[in-house]
C-alpha cells in the first residue's frame, strides 16, 4: 500500500467525519459509489487530481489539507521569510504541537498545527489546526481550523477560523525564543464554544509531542503569580520564561 495514498485516505476520512458526513453522503456528492469512497479512505485506490479537487470542494477544505504528507526530511525544511536576520526552530519546522488546559471540561486539549506553503508577499503561510481532547479512555476529536501564520523575530502569530463555524476565529500568539528549547509559551484568544463569550487561555506550543504529566499540566494552569500580575496591570500577560 502506498504510504502517501494511505495518508490522503486518512485525511479524507477525518474531514468527512468532522463535517458529519456518512460514506454514502460523500459518495453521492462526488458521484461515486460507497465502496469506491471506502477504498479511497483505506488507501486502496490512488486518486486522480480531478477527484481530489472534487472531494476537497465537497468537504469545504483546500486540496493541500488532503495532500499534506510529511516526509522524514521535511521537518528540516526551513521556512525563512526574507526580512529575518537569523534562524530558529519555531519558524524552521512545518509541524507544531499545541496544548492548553480547559477548565470547563477539566481536560487537556491538544492539537497539531501544520504549516503549508507561502501564500503571499507578506510572508504569511497557510496553516491548519486539528484540535482534540485527551480523556482517560483516549482521544476525542473535536474541531478543525484553517488560517495563516505570520512570523517575526519576537512573536509568531496564528489566525485560525473554525471549519464548521466561521464566527469562531482564534488568535494564537507565541514567543519566538532567542535560545533553543523544546516548547514556547503563548496566549490563545477566541470565543467559548459553549456560550459564545470572549475568552483566553494560557498555552504551550512544542516542537515535538509532549508527555502529559502533573509537571506539564502545571505549566498550563493559571497560578497566583499570574493572577497578581494580571490584577495589577489589568490585563492578561504571558512572560517568555522557560
Amino acid at each position: 500500500m502506498n504510504t502517501i495514498t494511505e495518508h490522503i485516505g486518512q485525511r479524507i476520512k477525518m474531514y468527512r467525519k468532522v463535517q458529519g458526513l456518512t460514506l454514502e453522503e460523500l459518495a453521492s456528492r462526488i458521484h461515486k459509489s460507497r465502496s469506491t469512497v471506502s477504498k479511497y479512505e483505506n488507501g486502496d485506490i490512488i486518486l486522480d487530481v480531478e477527484t481530489l479537487y472534487d472531494i476537497s470542494k465537497q468537504l469545504h477544505i483546500h486540496i493541500n489539507q488532503l495532500t499534506d504528507y510529511h516526509f522524514e526530511k521535511s521537518y528540516a525544511h526551513t521556512i525563512t521569510p526574507k526580512h529575518f536576520h537569523r534562524h530558529g526552530p519555531f519558524y524552521e519546522t512545518k509541524r507544531l504541537y499545541f496544548y492548553f488546559y480547559d477548565g470547563r471540561s477539566r481536560k487537556i486539549k491538544d492539537g497539531i498545527i501544520d504549516i503549508l506553503d507561502a501564500q503571499n508577499e507578506y510572508d504569511q503561510y497557510q496553516t491548519t489546526l486539528f484540535l482534540s481532547s485527551l480523556t482517560d479512555t483516549g482521544r476525542t476529536s473535536e474541531s478543525f481550523y484553517q488560517g495563516d501564520v505570520l512570523y517575526s523575530d519576537i512573536l509568531i502569530r496564528f489566525s485560525f477560523i473554525n471549519q464548521l463555524n466561521p464566527l469562531e476565529e482564534d488568535l494564537l500568539y507565541i514567543f519566538n525564543p532567542l535560545e533553543r528549547r523544546e516548547y514556547t509559551e503563548g496566549l490563545l484568544c477566541g470565543i467559548s464554544s459553549a456560550d459564545y463569550k470572549p475568552c483566553s487561555f494560557k498555552c504551550l506550543v512544542a516542537l515535538s509531542p509532549q508527555i502529559i504529566n502533573d509537571s506539564f499540566i502545571k505549566k498550563l494552569m493559571i497560578d497566583s503569580k499570574d493572577l497578581k500580575k494580571w490584577k495589577k496591570l489589568n490585563m492578561m500577560l504571558i512572560d517568555n520564561i522557560d
